[in-house]
């Protein structure tokens, strides 16, 4: 009986939402691109000197979508991305000791310091699935808000560590009170191997779209979290990738 009731209850509000239902499935093809502005965050607990201190880089964000309507107010929209990912650190920092003066310091020696700049620099193919809601701002106008999340995929394509600087002194403490002497700090290193390749989280976006026929443009703000540590193993610390974005589209409905 309770299921009974329940069932009741349900179907107007079934009924009612698909009332709003187009009468033939509308389905918009389009594309997008802006700019992505990622930072690494550094997993609570599992901080290292070599994982803490970054700050947002920025790098290009676009891609490919196709939106399928179900209702007036509700569709599904699935795309593939392009998404540039990582952070950066300028100044004072500790990095790792190469295997070449290992043999030349202290046991147990895991870290020197130096001043330079250093980037993380990735890059994934990032396919979103999302759950989108959009309504008019009135009878007849042309423009439309809607607001859009749900769960993303994310396939590394490359990953580096970009270093400049030029010269400078490295220390064996953070308090640079035990220097070394000067090393060279531009460098570019393939660091794809140390990362997990897949990531999964999530991503959501606002926007405002204008509608003329078949047609619309629109600009979105929003955003994206990974919820996999990057890393492979613990010995540089976890970070997670996560970025906001900014973007223009345009958008064709294929079927109307």
């Amino acid at each position: 009986m309770k299921i009974q009731g329940s069932i009741k209850w349900l179907l107007p509000a079934i009924v009612m939402f698909f009332g709003t239902k187009v009468s033939a499935q509308q389905i918009d093809l389009g594309a997008r691109g802006g700019i992505s502005i990622p930072n690494l965050t550094a997993g609570s607990g599992e901080e290292t000197p070599l994982s803490k201190g970054y700050s947002s880089r920025q790098g290009p964000d676009f891609g490919i979508f196709g939106e399928y309507h179900i209702s007036k107010l509700f569709s599904i929209e699935a795309m593939i991305n392009y998404s540039s990912q990582g952070g950066k650190k300028n100044g004072f920092q500790a990095f790792p000791v190469p295997a070449d003066k290992a043999t030349q310091l202290p046991p147990g020696t895991t870290y020197l310091y130096a001043d330079f700049k250093s980037q993380a620099k990735f890059n994934y193919l990032m396919v979103p699935i999302l759950a989108k809601f959009g309504w008019n701002l009135g009878p007849k106008s042309p423009l439309r808000l809607y607001v859009d999340a749900g769960p993303f995929f994310g396939f590394l394509l490359n990953g580096k560590q970009v270093i400049s600087g030029g010269t400078s002194t490295v220390y064996m403490d953070e308090k640079k009170t035990i220097p070394l002497g000067p090393q060279d700090f531009n460098s570019t290193v393939d660091i794809k191997d140390q990362l997990n390749t897949f990531n999964f989280g999530v991503s959501g976006n606002v926007g405002l779209a204008y509608l003329f026929g078949r047609n619309q443009v629109f600009v979105e703000g929003g955003g994206n979290f990974g919820f996999i540590d990057i890393q492979k193993g613990s010995a540089n610390g976890k970070n997670k990738t996560g970025a906001a974005t900014a973007s223009v589209g345009y958008a064709y409905r294929i079927r109307k």
